[in-house]
């Protein structure tokens, strides 16, 4: 069965196959785009500049042509986006480096919404990834770990999502929302083998984090991270392929993230 293939190389079937006349070559399955879009309600870090979108041109030409262009302005850091490696540990990848291996994969979710949605502070802790393997076996070489708290309901409202609507530095002492604990993010690469690690939050670390451990222990290991993941609550526990695909800004420390899942029938 092609589903027991990795998923990197079971992607590549895919990209071939779509290339086929006949529309029963392509494994079916159902798409869920876990991309929030970028606008003016996109959620940014309160010491980033916000999503700007400004129009060049649309409209008639003078040759009778319809013709649109408009170009934008973002933050690394927003929206639905990228952490390289390097954004926290010198050395290690920039967002042009990181191996498409480590971006497509089998995805899991790891439920802690209630808990989360309880408790705007909480931090998926070693307990949550071993509740998870109690129902589900260890979690598999190369995975793509989802953690999904339930704050994905909020967006785009600032305060609900992340503690607090203010701008500038000031700000940052405000934020609350869940992360992963610092402790669990070293269980993970010490005792498993994960590609990457996501979350329907602004960051991997909690809200009120003032070291970023998660991060840094994350990073030093070359294991990147998604942020502010959408539609985690669409996705199984196990089963589903996600394709994560970053603007590939050379030297960059992340970028806007088109990241999609399918759930093979």
């Amino acid at each position: 069965m092609i589903y027991n293939k990795s998923a990197f190389t079971w992607a590549l079937v895919l990209l071939l196959t779509a290339g086929c006349t006949k529309t029963d070559s392509f494994p079916s399955g159902r798409w869920v785009d876990l991309t929030h879009d970028f606008s003016s309600d996109t959620i940014y870090w309160p010491t980033s500049e916000t999503f700007s979108f400004e129009k060049v041109f649309s409209g008639t030409t003078d040759k009778g042509f319809f013709y649109s262009a408009y170009q934008f302005c973002a933050a690394e850091h927003g929206g639905t986006h990228i952490d390289a490696p390097v954004h926290f540990a010198e050395g290690k990848n920039t967002v042009d480096q990181i191996p498409l291996e480590q971006l497509i994969g089998n995805a899991l979710v790891v439920d802690v919404s209630k808990k989360a949605l309880a408790d705007w502070d909480y931090q998926v802790g070693i307990e949550d990834f071993a509740e998870w393997e109690s129902k589900n076996g260890q979690i598999p070489d190369n995975s793509i770990v989802l953690l999904y708290t339930g704050y994905g309901q909020y967006w785009p409202d600032r305060v609900k999502y992340m503690g607090t609507d203010r701008r500038g530095p000031d700000a940052v002492k405000e934020l609350h929302f869940p992360g992963l604990h610092p402790e669990a993010a070293r269980w993970l690469v010490e005792n498993r083998k994960i590609s990457a690690i996501g979350l329907d939050t602004p960051s991997i670390d909690y809200g009120q984090s003032e070291l970023f451990e998660s991060h840094r222990t994350l990073f030093e290991k070359n294991i990147p991270a998604f942020e502010n993941v959408a539609n985690l609550d669409k996705l199984p526990t196990k089963g589903a392929i996600v394709f994560a695909m970053p603007m590939k800004i050379r030297g960059g420390s992340g970028g806007p993230l088109r990241i999609i899942a399918l759930i093979p029938e």
